[in-house]
């Protein structure tokens, strides 16, 4: 019988993580007593919420938790907190490179603007990643409920940012609600600025999702993007283009796009040769981080440690890492392996 190894121990990058929803609950329920914020009561037990998004009514609750805990995100302690007890719980999961994604617009009203916003999160990752060790940079988002001008703006914004750890640039909030040809330019702005493209996709919508970022966006990761199990030829694409998709097995199921974890498409994926990069999501609202994820890969879908090493393998591949920090990375998870 194969060896069974840690994978928490297992070096990886994490690529799919949400700002708000990468705080510990702990954390929420003391900034929330700070401030005086009154919480969902789903958001003060001490279990995740239950949730089920595929509809509208169980969308706006989601997002209604998710600007709840966000309320509680005031001040640039705040934000140096939960940044730097992200990176401590990526660090505990084997994470060597961490990629956040934070629309700043959601923060500018209490912290002094879009800009000052954008450097007090920025200035937040500078530090933790200094005083840690992991390696981390920024995705800026825009959303698909907002107009896509103000999408627009938050390229450009990103761009300006680029040499103070801003990577990429994404897409997120409900898939159902905006074209992605919508944003195109905004995407063409952050890609010709030298930020790598990775709107979410193929979750909530299915396949078609996927095929218009890849066609209107150019993406080069897919936030999500399992729905593209569903039409074969997009597989092939995928592949064909080494498109990563960050798969998240978790919040896939807690949001309703599959009843079990047997069920996401983690194997069809694999076998079609689509590179995926494992990732939490919004730990706080789903009740797991990324090493869970590839516990999920073994116990769920059968991959041996061979094949979780592959994963990790990708999960650095499809990263922004500098190529000395990708292959001193890569090294390890040989290492990890030979033990």
């Amino acid at each position: 019988m194969d060896r069974v190894r840690d994978v928490r121990s297992l070096p990886k990058a994490h690529l799919h993580l949400h700002f708000t929803g990468s705080m510990r609950p702990g954390t929420l329920l003391e900034l929330a007593d700070k401030y005086g914020v009154s919480l969902p009561d789903a958001l003060s037990g001490d279990r995740p919420p239950r949730l089920r998004a595929t509809d509208e009514r169980g969308w706006f609750r989601f997002q209604r938790l998710y600007d709840a805990a966000r309320a509680c995100l005031r001040a640039p302690e705040d934000i140096q907190r939960l940044v730097r007890e992200a990176a401590e719980e990526d660090l505990a999961d084997g994470s060597r490179w961490l990629e956040i994604q934070v629309d700043p617009t959601s923060y500018a009203p209490r912290l002094g603007g879009l800009i000052p916003a954008l450097e007090i999160i920025l200035d937040a990752v500078e530090t933790t990643a200094r005083e840690t060790g992991l390696g981390m940079r920024v995705l800026v988002a825009a959303s698909r409920i907002r107009h896509p001008l103000d999408a627009r703006t938050l390229a450009r914004l990103a761009v300006r940012y680029r040499d103070r750890g801003v990577v990429g640039f994404g897409l997120s909030n409900d898939e159902r609600r905006g074209m992605a040809r919508d944003f195109d330019r905004a995407f063409a702005i952050a890609r010709d600025g030298g930020l790598l493209a990775a709107p979410h996709g193929g979750e909530l919508s299915g396949p078609a999702s996927v095929r218009d970022c890849l066609d209107d966006l150019r993406a080069a990761r897919i936030g999500h993007g399992v729905r593209a199990a569903e039409d074969p030829y997009l597989l092939e694409r995928l592949a064909a283009a080494r498109v990563t998709c960050e798969v998240c097995p978790a919040s896939n199921v807690a949001l309703g796009v599959y009843e079990t974890l047997a069920d996401v498409p983690l194997r069809t994926l694999w076998g079609a040769g689509v590179p995926m990069a494992l990732g939490a999501d919004d730990p706080l609202l789903f009740g797991s981080r990324l090493a869970a994820q590839y516990e999920i890969a073994r116990e769920h879908h059968g991959f041996t440690d061979v094949e979780l090493a592959e994963l990790a393998r990708q999960s650095v591949r499809a990263s922004a890492a500098p190529e000395d920090v990708r292959e001193k990375i890569l090294v390890e998870i040989d290492e990890w392996l030979a033990v």
